[in-house]
């Protein structure tokens, strides 16, 4: 097939002239002289072969071939015009798919609110959430599968990664709720050197369970594990069942069960750490915006 050489101008001509059917009009609308749309026009008929328009001293109309003409001008137009406006909304980070990663306390706390104002700021986004825990999610990261994480206790060295603290929460214990400890309004780190322990694999967050092991530390005893799980909900419904006790986040609170008490640490209380992370080298738009987003929030 040869390769059509129109001009957009001629086209953009062609088509207002074929609208107004009177040159004096259509030059108006165009924002030129009358001569330079004559000579556009002219132009064009010569790649078509053919005139376009009937001339004065008659009306002004479309010819055969320029009425065959108008459509085609017309959809390459809009197609354009349409190529070029998504081309600046994907630019804009307005439009495309953007994968986040999370842990899943996190549902609990920053994620439905970051989560729903990214939407009504950028509905056009699609936002493919997947829960992780937080080795999963740096892995993810570095492996260019997910664009941002959302996690706990980032790591010191971040290996091309950047973070960004979104908040501290303090930790607190998780009881059985007829534990002699769980009538008390706060709890001792101390208090809990010889119980056993439900706490999450280090290997599902190194750093999560690092700052845990090291309010233990900070109370004078390695906490001694009797059960790992995976998630914050299996966790809590150990510690019901009477297999440990544990220490969480206090977003974890928000997981109701009849048969657990939350109790806060006696002060200074440990904290951990949210934050955001993505690749340093990562000039996503969608990545940027998310950041404005998590920075307005």
């Amino acid at each position: 097939m040869e390769r059509p050489e129109l001009p957009l101008p001629q086209l953009h001509a062609f088509v207002v002239l074929a609208e107004e059917l009177h040159f004096g009009h259509a030059a108006a609308r165009l924002g030129i002289a009358q001569p330079p749309l004559s000579q556009q026009i002219r132009r064009l008929e010569e790649k078509v072969g053919h005139p376009l328009f009937t001339r004065p001293p008659g009306p002004v109309s479309l010819t055969p071939a320029g009425r065959e003409l108008l459509p085609a001008a017309r959809q390459a137009l809009s197609g354009l015009a349409e190529g070029l406006a998504a081309a600046r909304a994907v630019g804009a980070g307005q439009t495309g798919r953007l994968r986040v990663g999370f842990s899943a306390s996190l549902a609990l706390t920053v994620l439905p609110g970051l989560l729903g104002a990214h939407r009504h700021r950028f509905p056009g986004v699609e936002l493919d959430i997947r829960e992780m825990t937080t080795a999963p999610q740096l892995t993810a990261l570095r492996e260019g599968t997910i664009d941002v994480g959302l996690l706990r206790e980032p790591p010191g060295d971040g290996e091309g990664l950047s973070f960004r603290t979104l908040l501290t929460e303090p930790l607190v214990a998780v009881l059985p709720i007829a534990h002699p400890l769980a009538r008390h309004r706060t709890v001792a780190p101390a208090a809990l050197a010889e119980e056993p322990f439900v706490l999450l694999p280090r290997e599902t967050g190194p750093g999560l369970y690092d700052r845990l092991a090291g309010a233990c530390a900070a109370a004078g005893f390695t906490p001694r594990v009797a059960q790992h799980a995976v998630e914050w909900q299996t966790v809590c419904g150990l510690v019901e069942a009477g297999l440990g006790v544990s220490l969480a986040p206090a977003a974890i609170r928000r997981l109701r069960l009849r048969g657990v008490a939350y109790r806060p640490l006696t002060p200074p209380a440990p904290h951990t750490t949210v934050a955001a992370a993505w690749r340093r080298a990562d000039g996503s738009p969608l990545v940027a915006n998310l950041l404005v987003t998590m920075t307005e929030q």
